[in-house]
């Protein structure tokens, strides 16, 4: 299928491209919903700036809106977003949320469009690691127990899923932060053609929960 992916610069997305491509299918376009609610029911925001040179990093086109991301009202922004690109179907990154695929199949289903979630249901454990052994993947928020300012910046390993192991015994974070436990950052994947490298970064936290925001950015030859 000609597929459109919704790409937020995080594990997840980032991870579906990579199995759509790696099944066939042609992805010829990135859609990224842009909140100014940091706290959307929907959509991924820590780091949702770097989508444009993640679109340059793998040399496929970016659609880009704005939400306000309230609820609900957030969908009618996907909808828009969608109905500008040409495609049989929609890449999502999915893997438990009931309620975000719902809704993006609803989205689907009134545009005509077939969705694609090739990582739903997968057990999280394993899938980390088969994602860890193909991705650079940096945890850029945290906002669950056990996760302090120390979390911020962590390259995923097999160190850091046993970490999200003990904290899932302890505290229920789901490990692929499902729940908005953590966001991530892709920085290189098997479908970029150039890797990202964070030249300048700062931290924010607030409260329990906390941010590594990129300032600077730029691409580099792998």
């Amino acid at each position: 299928m000609k597929l459109a992916a919704l790409i937020s610069g995080g594990k997840d997305s980032s991870f579906a491209i990579y199995r759509a491509l790696k099944e066939g299918h042609i992805v010829t376009d990135l859609v990224t919903i842009v909140p100014e609610n940091e706290d959307s029911y929907m959509f991924h925001s820590a780091n949702i700036h770097l989508t444009g040179l993640i679109s340059e990093a793998c040399g496929i086109p970016l659609t880009s809106v704005a939400s306000s991301g309230e609820k609900e009202k957030e969908l009618d922004d996907l909808k828009e977003a969608l109905s500008r690109v040409k495609v049989d179907g929609v890449v999502v990154g999915a893997i438990a949320s009931e309620y975000q695929a719902s809704r993006v199949q609803r989205i689907c289903d009134e545009l005509g469009l077939s969705m694609y979630a090739p990582l739903w249901h997968n057990e999280p454990e394993p899938l980390l690691r088969e994602m860890m052994g193909l991705m650079d993947i940096r945890i850029v928020k945290v906002a669950a127990g056990g996760m302090d300012g120390s979390w911020l910046g962590r390259r995923f390993d097999d160190k850091l899923i046993e970490d999200l192991l003990a904290l899932n015994r302890k505290y229920r974070v789901h490990l692929a932060g499902e729940g908005g436990e953590y966001e991530t950052l892709v920085l290189d994947a098997p479908f970029y053609k150039k890797k990202i490298n964070l030249i300048e970064t700062d931290t924010v936290w607030k409260g329990d929960h906390g941010m590594m925001r990129v300032i600077r950015a730029e691409l580099a030859r792998k």
